[in-house]
């Protein structure tokens, strides 16, 4: 398993029967996660006294229960801030295990000795373009959200990062790629994090299951005659690393001098020493 160790301002304290125990910052969260079906000791105190804790709703949803929690604070990763707020549907804005593969990208960009154009699709807040950025690259950031982008930008700002090596882009991920190839651009990267369901500023509707492959397909085209790396992220439990393999296979393992390796990405777990399984990622890696 792939695990985040590098955190300092992030600590996953506990998990136990379906929530985690989490330090964002100087706030404690206790969070819904249905792969917690273990039942732990819960004797660190912090259970009781998070600053903020998410309540699912058995109709679906939830809500923020907000005990000493601000409406936006931030945190560091590296020389990376990133801007927090208790979301929709239990997030923060961040997924912390995601700079497991932040570095990983990083290394490739800086060993690369070349200007890097990286894309990446459903971005979100931007950590993985903000650590792409960082690293030396330009990146062209597309997901559909206008607010999400708006997000992502506030982020690269705190971080005191270059405007010019941005590209914003609020459009349907798939339409957007169609447009690309029309247009004969190509990208040295891409990195794709797709939601298991979703909807596109037009209405769009994606379901992963039934859209994966054939985006992958579709993005394939997008790679310059002399990639660096693609790397496929997913958090449906049907999509398990042997999936990603078997598809990057048979995508782009035709390629010469093509590595494809997937695994289950994590986080350290303090109380235990375990590491909790968030996702899985699949890495292509081109030479």
């Amino acid at each position: 398993m792939w695990s985040a160790q590098n955190w300092e301002d992030y600590r996953l304290i506990d998990a136990s029967d379906g929530e985690r125990l989490e330090q964002w910052g100087k706030y404690v969260l206790v969070r819904p996660d249905p792969q917690v079906i273990w039942k732990g000791s819960r004797e660190d105190a912090r259970w009781k006294r998070p600053d903020g804790k998410y309540h699912r709703s058995s109709k679906g949803g939830g809500d923020w229960e907000i005990k000493n929690l601000p409406e936006e604070w931030s945190i560091k990763y590296e020389d990376l801030t990133f801007k927090l707020k208790p979301f929709s549907f239990k997030h923060t804005g961040l997924f912390p295990e995601q700079a497991v593969n932040w570095k990983w990208m990083q290394d490739k960009i800086r060993s690369s000795n070349k200007k890097v154009r990286v894309l990446n699709l459903f971005a979100y807040t931007g950590g993985a373009t903000l650590a792409c950025v960082a690293a030396g690259a330009h990146v062209t950031h597309v997901d559909a959200s206008k607010g999400i982008v708006g997000w992502a930008k506030e982020n690269a700002k705190a971080s005191g990062l270059d405007e010019t090596l941005f590209r914003w882009i609020v459009d349907d991920c798939k339409k957007f790629a169609e447009r690309e190839i029309r247009r004969g651009n190509t990208y040295d990267a891409i990195i794709m994090d797709p939601p298991s369901y979703g909807r596109g500023p037009k209405g769009e509707i994606w379901k992963l299951e039934e859209a994966i492959y054939p985006f992958l397909e579709l993005t394939s085209k997008l790679l310059s005659d002399k990639p660096l790396f693609l790397l496929l992220n997913s958090y449906t439990t049907g999509l398990q690393a042997s999936v990603l393999t078997y598809m990057l296979n048979l995508v782009l393992g035709k390629e010469k001098k093509t590595r494809i390796v997937s695994d289950e990405i994590g986080l350290p777990v303090m109380n235990t020493g375990l590491i909790l399984p968030c996702g899985a990622s699949g890495r292509v890696e081109f030479s």
